[in-house]
């Protein structure tokens, strides 16, 4: 199968000198549909900065990011959020709601941004919010909702608009092992059942048995 994305020898340096950091050494890797890749590390190891390069967050400072055809890595800086539209859904340790709304407030939030049609809007976060098991606390705020809820309604935000690659920060990091363990399976079914790409950034030992790969960095390289 065609990688929808790849990276081609990519680096991220920081400062000059004495004081040049480089938080991504030399990385090339290929992601495709239907897989869960995890990367692992110690913390400074570069896992969080390269996840950033993936998603068009950062530019690299030499190599490139490839998605399908197209050299995304040497598109100006305004061309970057309608590529992160258009390819990417976003999960993050802190899920990130907005607290004056609902679940289902939230994930309709997204669907305006990525351009849906008004009068879908709402029945497509319905769905989106059924499929990650939480159609029935679709009208409660997150300050109501368990930290597992509250990632489940950031995967259900993810979703909208039927992004190809899903990339994961921490995803399991403020929850419990149980519901730690839930959320994981749940990426991966996403992974194979919605053939997704799905890229995950954890120190969670768990998710190492539920990926379909593996890769440690160390020092911002693949050790």
């Amino acid at each position: 199968m065609t990688p929808i994305l790849r990276t081609d020898n990519i680096s991220k340096i920081y400062g000059e000198g004495d004081g040049k950091v480089i938080a991504v050494d030399s990385i090339s890797l290929e992601l495709k549909k239907g897989e869960m890749l995890l990367i692992m590390g110690p913390s400074g190891s570069g896992k969080t900065t390269l996840l950033s390069i993936m998603g068009c967050i950062l530019h690299p400072t030499r190599g490139e990011v490839i998605i399908e055809d197209e050299i995304v890595s040497r598109l100006h800086e305004e061309a970057l959020p309608d590529i992160r539209k258009r390819y990417f859904g976003f999960v993050f340790q802190a899920f990130n709601l907005f607290p004056s709304l609902t679940a289902q407030e939230n994930v309709e939030l997204v669907l305006r941004l990525k351009k849906t049609p008004k009068a879908l809007i709402r029945q497509m976060a319905g769905e989106l919010l059924n499929k990650v098991g939480l159609s029935k606390r679709a009208s409660f705020y997150p300050s109501d909702l368990s930290g597992g809820e509250k990632q489940r309604v950031a995967f259900a935000r993810a979703l909208a608009g039927g992004p190809p690659i899903l990339l994961a920060d921490e995803p399991t990091a403020n929850l419990d092992s149980k519901t730690g363990l839930e959320v994981l399976k749940l990426l991966r079914e996403m992974a194979e059942q919605d053939s997704k790409a799905v890229v995950i950034v954890s120190h969670d030992p768990k998710a190492e048995s539920l990926a379909h790969r593996v890769i440690f960095l160390e020092d911002g390289r693949i050790g």
